[in-house]
């Protein structure tokens, strides 16, 4: 594990995908951003997913994190949500994995614990704790936001620990993980 990284963590949406960026230095993290990439005023679910593709691919290329910490899906009882929202992370991890960005999924109850030391922990709960934690002066109106920024910092927390989560060097490591889900 490298003393100097930055690590970009993703909380996936079709309506507000919330990132956030943190630099490692030696065992420290320090804040760099967090934003969301509002989609809510478009309809086309195709045209959605090409923005998170290429919001993705723009915030690799300007920040070159080392790594990435994505939001895994819940599994919910709609359906057509869940879809959606698996849609949205296959293509956040697509951009990731096409600049050969190492990828970390983490279930959202593992990013709660991490943050707050509680699985079943609220957003706002989630959001004042990262906002202690890395001295961020005020705190964005959506807290898609910070589930971006507390998937980075779970990561960084969980860095030199066995995770749970399935983590990709690429797409031949995919492949190898998921043989049952490729056809041939």
């Amino acid at each position: 594990m490298k003393n100097n990284r930055i690590i970009l963590g993703i909380d996936p949406g079709t309506t507000i995908m919330g990132f956030g960026l943190i630099e490692i230095v030696n065992k420290s993290m320090r804040f760099i951003q967090f934003n969301e990439l509002n989609l809510s005023k478009y309809t086309d679910h195709y045209l959605k997913l090409k923005l998170i593709f290429e919001r993705t691919i723009q915030l690799i290329d300007t920040h070159h994190p080392d790594e990435i910490a994505i939001e895994a899906p819940f599994f919910g009882k709609n359906v057509q949500s869940m879809l959606k929202l698996g849609r949205a992370q296959g293509v956040a991890m697509a951009a990731g994995l096409s600049r050969e960005i190492p990828i970390t999924e983490y279930l959202p109850k593992k990013i709660k614990m991490a943050i707050t030391g509680n699985g079943n922990a609220s957003k706002e709960q989630v959001a004042k704790m990262l906002q202690s934690q890395l001295n961020i002066k005020t705190l964005p109106k959506n807290l898609d936001a910070t589930d971006g920024l507390a998937a980075a910092v779970c990561h960084f927390y969980n860095s030199n620990k066995v995770t749970i989560g399935k983590s990709y060097s690429g797409w031949d490591s995919f492949v190898k993980q998921n043989e049952n889900r490729v056809k041939k």
